[in-house]
């Protein structure tokens, strides 16, 4: 099944979009700073129709490990760099990455707070095989959202808008604004001190149900 948010997508620009609304791009497990950046937008509205960009958080991730902040990637089939639209890349399987990013994960937070709480739902992620990336960032976003209880008035593109002609809220598909970051108890803080913006991952086990408090 293809993910798609169940709000309303628009067409383009002038088509309705809030005069408010925020354009970002859809972020693999986003990391801190792009959730402040919503929380803090009126509206927001998911890039659908842009092509694939390396480079961003579009597949990957960071994380805090033992020996530091850890960079995870998502492999994606041949042709990536292609300029391909987002909703048609896919997701390769021929290396076990899944695995080996379970794996990482259990070793950096086998001992955070929320572990055990969130384990089982979030493994489901690295055994089911999605074919598509924007379908696997949709549903760890769907997932986020639940668990966080945020009521977010998402939207999705239905055609590409430039920059120029976003005559909307503001363009974040390249930039969000970085703020000024809550601390938070993380892992590995008696190693390496507060260590900010990283994934979505290392804020929910460290604070559960209370990550809101930090956004």
């Amino acid at each position: 099944m293809r993910w798609n948010w169940k709000k309303k997508s628009g067409a383009c620009l002038n088509s309705g979009y809030d005069l408010e609304a925020n354009l970002f791009y859809l972020p693999c497990l986003p990391p801190v700073s792009w959730w402040v950046a919503v929380k803090n937008s009126t509206k927001v509205v998911l890039e659908a129709c842009e092509h694939y960009s390396k480079g961003s958080w579009r597949n990957r991730y960071m994380l805090a490990g033992p020996n530091g902040a850890q960079l995870l990637s998502i492999p994606l089939l041949k042709g990536k760099h292609q300029q391909k639209p987002i909703r048609e890349v896919r997701i390769s399987y021929e290396v076990a990455w899944q695995r080996q990013h379970w794996r990482t994960i259990c070793t950096a937070y086998g001992n955070a707070p929320y572990f055990e709480h969130y384990a089982d739902e979030i493994r489901v992620f690295y055994e089911k095989e999605f074919e598509f990336l924007w379908d696997y960032n949709g549903a760890w976003l769907s997932f986020l959202s639940k668990k966080w209880r945020w009521e977010v008035p998402w939207q999705t593109t239905g055609a590409y808008t430039s920059a120029d002609q976003w005559l909307s809220g503001n363009d974040y598909r390249h930039h969000w604004p970085s703020p000024v970051f809550k601390p938070y108890p993380q892992v590995f803080s008696d190693r390496y001190g507060f260590q900010s913006d990283l994934s979505s991952l290392d804020l929910l086990f460290c604070c559960g149900n209370k990550s809101s408090d930090f956004l």
